[in-house]
């Protein structure tokens, strides 16, 4: 799925449905992939796989999501993303792949 399609699916439906989570497990695996590495152990950006991030909570860490970090290459991803989305990008990094 291209960018653009995915931008489209997630800003179709609101609700997580298990349709929604699997966009947004290709979104974090893809997206956010490209910069911190696509297996997530960091490239330009950091390490974000559940280890690396337990000094987070879920809403530090979907606050991240969403605003970026300034001064960073992180973007806010807020234009893109519903704070749904956000908090379940939040809780699938912080509680490892589910797989």
């Amino acid at each position: 799925m291209n960018r653009a399609a995915l931008i489209l699916a997630l800003a179709a439906t609101p609700a997580l449905a298990d349709q929604d989570a699997a966009v947004l497990e290709r979104l974090v695996r893809q997206d956010c992939g490209s910069c911190h590495g696509l297996t997530l152990r960091g490239g330009l950006g950091p390490d974000i796989r559940a280890r690396a991030l337990a000094h987070h909570d879920d809403e530090s860490l979907a606050a991240v999501i969403l605003d970026g970090v300034p001064g960073t290459p992180m973007p806010p991803w807020r234009p893109l993303l519903s704070e749904e989305d956000a908090a379940w990008i939040a809780e699938y990094l912080l509680n490892g792949d589910r797989k």
